[in-house]
């Protein structure tokens, strides 16, 4: 089970611009020096994050925005946006050997407890927001 780096970025995109909105331009370039990735990596993920309806971005003097309070923009929520591969959270092997009693029967014994477990992995995303990580980072800033 892996979670790609996109999931995080895009919360670092959300804190920062929150964060900083009022001091900024919230630029793809701003957001990229903060992250410490290409530009176009971060417009990448802000096409996304706009597509959900979690950021607008005005072209000119105007920036990136978050769309909505981060208390209610849950951590399933950024999951959905930029998520591309989490259809299955896990990936099965691709043949397992059916002349083997366990190649044979393992999908049956098994299956139904990984859809289980992604159940509760997307229940506990929704059981955490964008604004907790927002007021985590404002005590660490302020030492």
């Amino acid at each position: 089970m892996q979670i790609s780096t996109k999931f995080t970025i895009a919360i670092h995109i959300l804190a920062a611009t929150e964060i900083f909105g009022d001091q900024y331009k919230i630029t793809s370039d701003f957001l990229a020096s903060s992250v410490g990735c290409n530009p176009v990596i971060i417009r990448n993920l802000m096409r996304q994050l706009k597509g959900a309806g979690l950021i607008a971005v005005r072209r000119g003097p105007g920036g990136v925005r978050v769309t909505k309070p981060l208390e209610q923009i849950t951590f399933y929520d950024v999951y959905e946006a930029v998520e591309t591969n989490k259809e299955e959270l896990f990936n099965f092997h691709d043949r397992p050997n059916p002349q083997c009693p366990v190649g044979r029967n393992i999908h049956k014994a098994l299956d139904g407890q990984l859809r289980e477990i992604q159940k509760q992995f997307e229940a506990d995303l929704r059981q955490h927001n964008v604004g907790e990580v927002v007021t985590d980072l404002k005590k660490e800033i302020a030492g």
